[in-house]
């Protein structure tokens, strides 16, 4: 079915998973923008909405589909003709639609959530595939709590939707649970064990409830999946969705993974900053790839270092993901290296002497300043001009 067998496929969720964050409601205005944005980025797919949960959500499924052209535009529905018969009718000006279907597939939910049993929820996992694929070709099946299910099961699930017509079957660890190597196994299960397999793409949906989000689904890549879901600065429900930036900068660090994506990297930290503004959810400072601190240097050691070969402490050159650049920050850990390197950079040459005696007064300054900026180096320059 793929044409390339190492092409990752990109599904953003970040107008549907994670918009459900509170506060985080978007217009329908600022979603499109964000959805112009993504296919800028190169996303596969955008998920636009749960077109039945709101009027809201149905009219920005709507307005997205009409907006983008070269994604694929999905929408969220739960196994029933209700949601599905929604999805259809948002969805009817999109170019490449996608309906998003499924049910919970471990015991836990089976039982205290659908009060079912495993038979009676394999039925209308297949009956929904079903009643979809009339109206919409390219179907994706999530198997909810598909990290706590018992494997033989969920590869019998899968199965019977892949035969019912599902194009994509997700194998969401939706609460965070699995550990990456279990992950990792529980796709490789799939892909040795259900015979049809080859007949859909298979997509990792993990969530960050213990901080294993973006290693889980590079175990489910590495283990045969090929699409990956997530989000812009890994907002989502709880603790979060996969980032969908970690993903693939790791997918272009370790080229030895031999997997790739569309996306155009270059355009993240617009991204992050536009989705930080419009949904009000700052970026922790320490976020990987996107934060305000990713690509900041304050220990003296890790400074020069840096200022002697960049790669020495930058595995990302931060123009490959549209920052600003590296910054040397001036703290009471940093080197002589930093503080020479920001004083050339403000005019002055300093021999070792010099530099030594400003350095001193450096540090004592430092000591009693959070931010030492370039008027506090100024202010240093005139002191060792009185002093000499």
């Amino acid at each position: 079915m793929l044409h390339d067998p190492n092409r990752v496929y990109v599904f953003d969720t970040t107008l549907r998973d994670g918009e459900q964050v509170p506060g985080c409601q978007l217009t329908t205005p600022e979603k499109i923008e964000i959805a112009k944005e993504l296919e800028l980025l190169g996303v596969d797919i955008i998920e636009a909405g749960f077109p039945v949960s709101s009027p809201g959500d149905f009219q920005s499924v709507v307005e997205i589909s009409k907006a983008v052209k070269e994604p694929t535009v999905c929408a969220l529905t739960r196994a029933n003709k209700g949601d599905i018969d929604a999805a259809v009718a948002s969805l009817q000006y999109a170019k490449r639609p996608r309906i998003h279907t499924g049910i919970g597939s471990s015991d836990m939910h089976i039982k205290h959530k659908f009060n079912s049993t495993r038979e009676e929820i394999l039925e209308r996992a297949v009956e929904a595939v079903k009643y979809a694929k009339k109206s919409v070709e390219d179907i994706e099946f999530y198997a909810e709590d598909a990290g706590r299910a018992d494997v033989v099961y969920l590869a019998q699930m899968v199965e019977a939707v892949i035969a019912a017509g599902a194009t994509v079957v997700n194998i969401p660890d939706t609460n965070g649970y699995c550990l990456p190597d279990q992950y990792g196994a529980k796709i490789k299960f799939l892909k040795e064990n259900v015979k049809n397999i080859d007949q859909a793409i298979i997509s990792v949906h993990c969530h960050n409830d213990l901080g294993l989000a973006t290693a889980n689904s590079i175990a489910g890549l590495q283990n045969g999946a090929r699409q990956i879901e997530g989000t812009i600065n890994g907002i989502g429900e709880r603790a979060g969705n996969t980032s969908i930036e970690e993903v693939v900068m790791i997918l272009k660090t370790h080229q030895t993974l031999g997997l790739h994506t569309q996306i155009d990297s270059k355009r993240f930290y617009e991204l992050s900053q536009m989705i930080r503004t419009q949904m009000r959810m700052p970026v922790q400072p320490n976020k990987a790839i996107v934060g305000a601190n990713a690509f900041a240097h304050s220990s003296g050691i890790h400074q020069d270092g840096f200022l002697k070969m960049r790669e020495n402490y930058e595995i990302i050159r931060p123009e490959d993901v549209g920052f600003p650049s590296a910054t040397i920050v001036l703290t009471a850990r940093s080197g002589r290296h930093a503080l020479k390197f920001h004083l050339e950079r403000l005019g002055y040459t300093l021999d070792k002497e010099e530099l030594a005696f400003v350095y001193n007064n450096f540090l004592t300054l430092a000591d009693s300043k959070l931010d030492i900026n370039d008027q506090d180096l100024q202010s240093l320059m005139v002191h060792r001009l009185v002093k000499n």
